[in-house]
């Protein structure tokens, strides 16, 4: 037992693996955040993303290539590139680039909500509109995504039976739609 520990081949076995296995997880990750700058319209990061992501992709298939017979080296291949899209899309969430905007749907007085929201420094519209069970309002409100969950809060507390839908937008002319304020708090 003491001489199968003393041949066992640690770096074929263990190290290169895991080395593959990290790297998969840096490059899928550093992929799933590129394609959302690239959707975004962040011409100069998502290039240099995309470098990094390649190079680090090509190394880790070098080591594949150079070790076709270490089929330990094929599950770490998988199981990086399986992590680096969950390990991606945590990062693209907390980064929270972009804008959003809120669509409220709500048949109770919206008044109430309107004005916090503006108290708040968001932007809204608001239109008057009339469903299939009568009159409702709809407002409209553009918000960053990081603020998001704050406007979604509000929408809870001031009508938690409203309908609310959220949609990416690629581009905002700030000045159109967000008061002074939330501008100077950024």
């Amino acid at each position: 037992m003491h001489l199968y520990f003393i041949d066992f081949n640690w770096f074929d076995i263990v190290i290169l693996p895991l080395m593959i296995f990290f790297a998969r997880i840096m490059d899928v990750s550093i992929g799933t955040v590129r394609i959302i700058l690239v959707a975004k319209g962040y011409k100069k990061i998502a290039p240099i993303a995309g470098f990094f992501e390649v190079l680090i992709w090509i190394i880790a298939i070098t080591r594949i290539v150079e070790n076709l017979d270490n089929w330990i080296c094929y599950i770490a291949y998988a199981g990086g590139f399986a992590t680096g899209n969950f390990v991606g899309m945590i990062i693209e969430e907390r980064l929270a680039l972009g804008y959003e905007m809120v669509r409220i749907i709500t048949k109770r007085e919206a008044d109430e909500l309107i004005s916090t929201l503006r108290d708040k420094g968001y932007g809204t519209t608001s239109i008057d509109a009339r469903g299939n069970l009568g009159d409702v309002a709809v407002i409209y409100v553009i918000v960053s995504r990081k603020k998001l969950r704050q406007v979604i809060d509000l929408i809870s507390k001031f009508n938690p039976h409203a309908l609310y839908t959220i949609e990416d937008i690629r581009y905002v002319s700030k000045d159109v739609f967000f008061s002074t304020s939330i501008l100077k708090k950024k």
